[in-house]
Parts: C-alpha cells; structure tokens; sequence
C-alpha cells in the first residue's frame, strides 16, 4: 500500500527508552498477578491472562531474535504500513509466542526478553534492517510499531486482569499518531479532521477538502479511545453512545473504516 500522507518522523532514542519503559511497566505488573487473575479470559480469543501475558514477553524476546538474525537486504515496509500486514500473521504469531515462551515461570520469561532486549538494541543501531515475516523493516520503524503492541496490550491485561500498569507518555502517543497516520493512509482526502489530543491530528476520506475555519467534519475522542477503536478493541457505535467520542458532520462516521488492525 503506497503511503499519499505526509511521512511523520519519530525521535529514534526516545522511541527506544519508550519501548525500554513500557516492557518494564508491563514486567512489574505481571510479577503482581496471583493465579486467579492469571486464569482470566484475557478478552483475546481463546487467551487467557497468562497466555497474554506471556505474549507480552515474547514481543521483546522476538525483537532480540530478529536482531540475531542476519539482516534483511532493503526495507519493504514502512511503520504506517504495518498495521495492515499483521492480520494474516495472527495464528503464526500466536503459535510462536506458545512454543518460544513455555516451561518457565513469567518473571523468569520476562526478565531473560528484558535481558534479550536490551542487549539487542545496544549492539544495533537504527538503519539495521531486520528480516521478519511481514516484510523487511528497519528497526527505527519496528520499534515504532513496538509501542502499539505494548500499549495496546498493556491497556488489554489492566482491563482483563484488574491491574493499574502506567503507559509510557512517549509510548502513548507514537501510538496513537502511528494508528491515526494508517486511517489516513486507508482513507485519504480532507473531508474529515480526526483529533486526538494531545498527540494527532490526520485528515482522512474524500470529499470536498476543507481548508478555512472549523472544519465541518470532525471526529475527537482521546487516546485510549482510539488506540481502542483502531484495534478492534471497541466498536465505534458503542464510544458514540458513551460519549468517548465526538463526531459532527455528515462524513464524520468513522465506522466504516474500522478497526485499522485487530
């Protein structure tokens, strides 16, 4: 999918320290969970917590293995494309989180991908490109990608298992400006001004492109709300009728267009 949206530019150290933050955030809050919340339905298909939670770890373990592997030639893919390559490899994923990530207690798992991790991201610099099964990308962009799935499975284990783990500021908002670029990239045009303060602001969806004044299209909700929306998390008519979300004008229904990735 060609990108006819302004590439946006991400600060490659504090994309780094986010991802860094937010697995610790995640590792301190799993070494919270009794067995009962780890028995849980996570919400996530047939997952429980735990098997969340060990997926959680798996994310910066996988980073580490990709880091170990030779180097892919040129990178195929950008991090506002990547949203839409992942769903075909849902069940490949899965599968490897269970075979990589068993036989272990969870602080153990989670403290040798910390290890992993960082000693990966210490011996590589951005431009590396890594050679993954959705396409070859550089790390800087892969490591934006990072914060989506830590935030947004760290939002998903604070709801399933009743904890309180902070998300990272920085890692918040790479999220939400990275799932806002991807609605543009989907739907572009300037019909539509889609707010997320305080972190995004995209236009989307053709139409007679607004260029004065109050746009007369917009849609506004925060960014847990959209991080929420754009994933599947939460359906568009339920956040309208929960005031989660905003929206005025005739083109300001979004819910045709999500969610961007699940």
């Amino acid at each position: 999918m060609a990108s006819r949206t302004r590439t946006r530019t991400y600060d490659p150290d504090k994309i780094r320290a986010a991802v860094t933050a937010q697995f610790a955030h995640v590792c301190r809050g799993v070494a919270e969970l009794g067995p009962e919340q780890l028995a849980r339905p996570s919400g996530l298909g047939d997952w429980s917590v735990a098997e969340l939670a060990g997926h959680v770890a798996w994310i910066a373990d996988s980073l580490a293995g990709a880091l170990a592997r030779p180097p892919g030639a040129v990178a195929e893919l950008s991090a506002v494309e990547w949203p839409f390559a992942t769903a075909s490899l849902a069940g490949k994923i899965s599968e490897a989180a269970r075979e990589t990530l068993t036989g272990a207690p969870l602080p153990e798992l989670y403290e040798r991908a910390a290890d992993r991790m960082a000693q990966a991201l210490a011996a590589n610099p951005g431009g590396r490109v890594l050679d993954l099964w959705i396409g070859d990308m550089t790390l800087a962009d892969f490591l934006v990608t990072r914060t989506v799935e830590l935030v947004v499975h760290t939002d998903d284990l604070n709801r399933a298992a009743g904890l309180d783990v902070p998300i990272d500021r920085q890692a918040l908002a790479a999220c939400t400006r990275l799932l806002a670029d991807a609605l543009a990239l989907k739907a572009p045009g300037g019909s539509v001004e889609v707010r997320v303060p305080p972190f995004a602001v995209v236009q989307c969806i053709e139409g007679p492109r607004h260029t004065r004044g109050t746009p007369p299209n917009v849609v506004e909700t925060d960014p847990l709300t959209w991080i929420r929306l754009a994933t599947g998390r939460t359906e568009w008519a339920v956040a309208l009728d929960e005031a989660h979300v905003r929206a005025s004008g005739e083109r300001a229904d979004l819910s045709a267009l999500l969610p961007l990735m699940s």
